[in-house]
Formats: C-alpha cells, structure tokens, sequence
C-alpha cells in the first residue's frame, strides 16, 4: 500500500477504492500532507493535463473531482495540523457584464482538486466587489472569467482597479475564457493566463509559489 494506490483510484475514478485506500494510509502513519499532494492532489493534476490534451471530457473531470472530494473528506480531521500546509485562496468570478458560468464552475471544481480554498463569486460581477472579498478573504489570488468578446475591456479595468486599490502586492491575478489569450493577459497586466479549466489549477499554484 502506498500513496500511488490513492492516486489510482482517482484516475480510475473509484470513490470506494480512495475512501478505503486513505483510510489505510491514515492507519499505517502515512503524514496527511503525503496523501493530499501526492495522492489526491497529483491525481487532479493528471486530469486536469488529460483534460486540457483533449483525452477527457466534462464529465470524465466532474466525477474526478467527486472521487478526489471523497478522498479529502476522509482526510479532513486532520487537516488542521501544521504539517498540512494551505495552497491558497483564489476569488473568482465572471466579470460585470457576462452572465456565462459554465466554465468559470470547471475552473472551480479544478482549483478545489489543486487544494485551493475558492470563494466563487458567480457572474455579473463588478469590480468592486472582486477588491471587497479578496480583502475580506485575504485572498492569493483573483480569477476573472468571461466568455464574452464584449466584456474582454471590463477583465482590464478591473485589474486597473485592482492595481489602484493597491493589492498587486499581496494579490496575483489569473484570466480566462474563450476570447482571451496570453498576449490580452500580458497587455493588460495579468500575472497568469489559463487556456481552459484543465490548466488553472498548475496555473493557479505557480503564481502563488512565485
């Protein structure tokens, strides 16, 4: 029995298996933070890139992300050590303006399977209120989503209004959607661009170990 065992009943999309599995890793005195990243966490990395190549599906990723999620419910008593160290907090949502969520959710159910604590703040949201929960949240990290080639000028005066609140110190700022890319991320002054819900995830745990 090893962590790869946990790992594999992620991939293999058991809950029963990873249920069982943590809970004999938890036994034989595998640390929590062993488990979490190398077992659970890894498996999510594995289908995010699965997902991203074109080798998985919607579907295929939600019921990961349920597996996982059994995985971590096992570990959750103990996940108040020191020993288990927190990825981060992100604040996300879909921008004043686009009412589309579909796939700022996917992200969310990614950056949950990262080991992120996700404030989801939904659609339609001003920029106001990102700088609010990422103050209240003390968050690492604001996601800004949208769909809609119309709204692509409201993803840049909010990060102008997260740059004059003063956060980009303490703040990074992830952008994604279907009209966006790398160079809009670059020219508007955003720290990262995910290209799909697959990618936030590794995306979202490099900006916070830069």
């Amino acid at each position: 029995m090893s962590v790869e065992s946990v790992f594999q009943a992620v991939i293999d999309l058991d809950p029963a298996k990873v249920v069982a599995d943590v809970n004999a890793e938890i036994a034989a005195g595998t640390a929590v933070n062993e488990i979490l990243n190398q077992g659970l966490i890894r498996a999510m990395d594995v289908v995010g890139e699965r997902f991203s190549a074109g080798e998985t599906f919607v579907p295929e990723m939600l019921m990961s992300a349920h597996t996982m999620k059994s995985g971590v419910e096992v570990l959750k008593p103990y996940l108040t050590g020191e020993d288990v160290k927190k990825v981060g907090t992100i604040v996300i949502g879909t921008v004043h303006g686009d009412l589309h969520d579909i796939g700022k959710n996917l992200v969310c159910i990614m950056l949950e399977g990262a080991g992120f604590n996700v404030v989801d703040l939904g659609v339609d949201v001003l920029k106001e209120k990102f700088i609010e929960a990422a103050i209240e949240h003390k968050a690492d990290i604001i996601g800004l989503s949208t769909l809609l080639t119309t709204t692509m000028c409201v993803v840049e005066e909010t990060v102008e209004a997260i740059n004059e609140a003063g956060l980009r110190d303490s703040v990074k700022i992830l952008v994604g959607g279907a009209p966006l890319n790398q160079d809009f991320a670059d020219r508007i002054g955003a720290d990262g661009f995910a290209p799909d819900a697959g990618a936030a995830g590794k995306m979202a745990r490099e900006l916070v170990l830069q």
